[in-house]
């Protein structure tokens, strides 16, 4: 007897927990991705909300968009009626019925009028409104709309462009294309909206948590997941309104032209439960599906971005092979999970479609008793039809709103979640005055989020005008240190003082405003070498540009570029060494003239000589700030005023080269000596 699979062992078990596999490779920090029913509504409405940031262009849309798709209904099917009764039919105008009030002055002006010259006066009409709003046919594509999309398949590009800037009007002509220019704009701005606005709070998130977030799944928040704002934006506002809004004006228009045939009327509308009963069953699934094809394309980004970051070291470690195979999968997987997706919007569509064609049978089968019976005549049949199509449009869209919205409340939440994430949490109100003394470390120590401890009880100062070197062995807590006075991390235990005032109590504007940190990591922008250098100091003038530079040792090679301090970087590698971008990001960090500036690591590139020139530049530079200076060099430690010598997160020694190299058993002589050693 065959045992039975366990919950954890069925199919449906094992896709969610593939799933979940997929969120936590996309990022660390938004694994929580199973919508409810409750947040998918809190989610829609955030989108829709976000109206009142473009209210005027707004209502000026829905305003257009309404008589729009309203005009069809109430002027359009009624010509035809006019054609076929009194001009085919030759019916005489004084003995017309069925026609709404809207069409009773048009009616009464033509009283006595020849069938000719009905036809001429019908065609009048047609040419005016052409003119305005564009030409119209019986048929679901065969009329005049204004747009401006690229022509799109099922790829993630062209839609999302589509979305960032196309626009559309239900109408051409004249009428059509205001219509069109203001919805470009508005799309627009709502789409840069909300891009600028996830783009700002990633840069804004903690150090802690960018370590934890990929840089490919932020691209694809920013560039695939922000448009999802155009469903909830103007579907939920205008699809169910507009919906309601034709609707009702069909069912009025038509009541009053045949009040005494509700029985068409009431099997059209039951379009809309049929669609909203057969798709809302298929909501989870969708949203779900949506989810995975999401993340499976965050991942497949982060994929390229790393493979492109990391080119150097797979070229020279042979990794072409291995790094094809791992984006193939990855690639393979981001089409697989949209083709899931795929699959359930055809299976809703395909059972929509059937319920809607028996429905379809149903009408024709009753309009066409009507006319047989003698109620209703020839032109009225054709009437009943155009408005049965415009009752299923709106009926149809309704009752597929919801099922519609899930892949884009996925794409929404993910933009959400990266929004509500605190960022950096100033937990001071005090404004930092400008620095005088400099930095004192009481007890201060640090454990990291995963429980790693990285400092331990450090006491220590440092003053403007001073060199201070922290020096130790790989791991002993240097970077981690003096990360703790800007505050990129927040000590654990103990203080950390800018002239007297606790980091925390301080305001961060006010705090990294007077501290510079230049990172180990050089990090360039594809700009000029002089944009570069002026980064922090935006208005710097070019002789305070060639001034740092030359402090940094960069004047020279950057004269040498072939377009001096004009020279643009692009990719930066094929055109810098190492040593270089250094240089110029130091002179970066001396140009914003802050009171603290800190270097990590700011020889390890440099040749001897330049490195003797950083440092007698970087001892002119103390006089009025504190420089404080984290190396492995011993060059670069020994000339310092000051060395603070770190090993396994506690601070073993503090003194100048002289008097550490003095003490018989000392941390900083052993090190000292291991490097000679190994020298």
């Amino acid at each position: 007897m065959t045992q039975a699979a366990t919950p954890a062992e069925r199919p449906s078990s094992k896709l969610r927990q593939r799933e979940a596999a997929l969120d936590r490779r996309a990022s660390l920090i938004d694994t929580n991705t199973d919508l409810t029913f409750s947040e998918t509504l809190e989610i829609a409405a955030r989108g829709m909300f976000l109206v009142r940031h473009f209210l005027g262009r707004f209502l000026t849309k829905a305003a257009l968009m309404f008589f729009a798709i309203t005009v069809p209904v109430t002027i359009i099917p009624w010509p035809t009626k006019i054609i076929i009764d009194h001009v085919v039919l030759g019916r005489p105008i004084a003995e017309a019925t069925g026609y709404p009030p809207i069409w009773r002055p048009f009616l009464t002006a033509l009283a006595g009028a020849s069938p000719l010259e009905v036809l001429l006066a019908v065609l009048a009409v047609f040419a005016v409104l052409i003119l305005l709003i564009g030409g119209y046919a019986q048929g679901d594509n065969a009329r005049d709309e204004t747009e401006g999309n690229l022509e799109e398949g099922h790829d993630t590009a062209t839609r999302v462009e589509n979305s960032l800037h196309g626009a559309h009007s239900y109408l051409g002509g004249i009428y059509g294309y205001i219509d069109f220019k203001i919805n470009t704009r508005l799309t627009q701005s709502v789409n840069h909206y909300l891009r600028a606005r996830l783009f700002e709070r990633i840069k804004a998130l903690p150090m802690t948590t960018l370590e934890d977030q990929r840089i490919g799944d932020s691209v694809y928040r920013v560039m695939y997941d922000a448009p999802s704002i155009n469903h909830g934006f103007y579907g939920i506002w205008w699809g169910i309104p507009m919906a309601m809004a034709v609707m009702m004006m069909a069912i009025g228009t038509f009541m009053s032209a045949y009040p005494y045939s509700p029985g068409f009327i009431l099997l059209t509308a039951a379009v809309f439960p049929l669609f909203f009963v057969l798709s809302v069953g298929f909501a989870r699934m969708s949203r779900r599906r949506a989810q995975a094809s999401r993340a499976a394309g965050a991942i497949a980004t982060s994929t390229i971005e790393e493979g492109m970051d990391n080119v150097l070291a797979v070229q020279s470690l042979g990794g072409n092979r291995k790094e094809r195979g791992r984006f193939a999968d990855d690639s393979g997987e981001s089409f697989k999970r949209y083709r899931g997706y795929v699959w359930v919007g055809i299976t809703v569509g395909q059972l929509v479609e059937v319920g809607y064609y028996m429905i379809v049978m149903g009408s024709v089968l009753y309009a066409s008793t009507q006319v047989i019976d003698g109620v209703l005549s020839p032109g009225d049949y054709g009437a009943l039809l155009f408005y049965f199509k415009w009752i299923r449009g709106p009926a149809r869209s309704m009752g597929l709103t919801w099922v519609h919205l899930q892949y884009h409340a996925a794409g929404l939440r993910r933009v959400f979640a990266l929004t509500d994430t605190p960022g950096e949490e100033d937990l001071g109100s005090k404004t930092l005055p400008p620095i005088e003394r400099g930095v004192v470390f009481r007890d201060a120590g640090l454990v990291y989020p995963d429980g790693r401890r990285a400092l331990a009880g450090v006491n220590m100062s440092a003053e403007v005008g001073q060199i201070v070197a922290i020096a130790g062995p790989t791991g002993a807590g240097k970077t981690s240190l003096a990360s703790l006075i800007p505050r990129y991390r927040v000590a654990t235990e103990g203080e950390v003082l800018i002239d007297g005032v606790d980091v925390k109590d301080a305001t961060l504007a006010s705090v990294r405003s007077q501290v510079t940190y230049v990172f180990q990591e050089t990090q360039l922008f594809s700009d000029t070498v002089g944009d570069n250098i002026r980064f922090g100091k935006p208005d710097a003038s070019q002789a305070e540009v060639e001034r740092v530079a030359h402090v940094a040792g960069a004047h020279d090679f950057i004269a040498a570029l072939p377009q001096g301090y004009d020279t643009r970087l692009g990719t930066s590698m094929s055109k810098l060494s190492v040593g270089q971008k250094q240089r110029i990001a130091i002179a970066r960090g001396l140009l914003r003239d802050s009171r603290v500036l800190i270097l990590d690591e700011p020889t390890s590139a440099l040749d001897p000589e330049t490195e003797k020139f950083l440092v007698r530049s970087l001892k002119e530079a103390a006089r009025d700030r504190l420089v404080i200076v984290i190396a492995h060099r011993l060059s670069t430690i020994a000339s310092a005023d000051k060395i603070v010598f770190l090993e396994d997160g506690s601070l073993r020694e503090t003194g100048s080269h002289a008097e550490l190299m003095a003490l018989p058993d000392g941390h900083y002589r052993r090190f000292v000596e291991l490097q000679t050693v190994a020298a």
